[in-house]
C-alpha cells in the first residue's frame, strides 16, 4: 500500500493468506479467503461465503468490530472508478433493510472490474 493511499484512506490489496491466517477464528471450516483490501489497520475481505469487514479502534488497535455480510444480503452495488484527476475509486453496497449504501474507498490501482466480478459471481448467483 503506497503512502499517498494511507494518508487519504484508500484500501489497497492485501495477501489473501496472509489475511486469512489472522482471520481464521473468525472463518468457518472450508471458508476461503479470495481477496483482500487494507487501509491501516481495517480490512475488508472478500471470502467464498461472505463479506467481513474489520474496524481496529484506538491507539492500541485492541478494540475490533467485526461486520459479516452474507452476500446474499446485498441487494445491490457499484464502482466507481478512478478518473484522471480523482484520486480513489468506490465501492457502493446496498443491503437489505438499510437505505444508504456502505461506502469503502479503494486507491486508484484496484482493478474496479475485478471487484464487479468478484461480488457478481456471489451476488447473482
Amino acid at each position: 500500500m503506497g503512502l499517498f493511499d494511507a494518508l487519504l484512506g484508500n484500501a489497497s490489496d492485501a495477501a489473501p493468506d496472509a489475511v486469512a491466517r489472522e482471520l481464521a477464528p473468525l472463518l468457518v471450516d472450508g471458508e476461503r479467503v479470495e481477496r483482500a483490501f487494507v487501509l491501516y489497520r481495517d480490512l475488508v475481505v472478500f471470502t467464498d461465503r461472505r463479506l467481513v469487514l474489520v474496524d481496529k479502534q484506538g491507539l492500541t488497535g485492541s478494540k475490533v468490530e467485526t461486520h459479516s455480510i452474507p452476500y446474499r444480503s446485498i441487494v445491490s452495488f457499484s464502482v466507481e472508478t478512478a478518473g484522471s484527476l480523482d484520486l480513489d475509486a468506490e465501492l457502493r453496497l446496498w443491503l437489505s433493510g438499510r437505505p444508504a449504501p456502505m461506502v469503502r474507498k479503494f486507491g486508484r490501482k484496484v482493478d474496479a472490474s475485478a471487484l464487479l466480478r468478484l461480488l457478481a459471481s456471489h451476488t447473482l448467483a
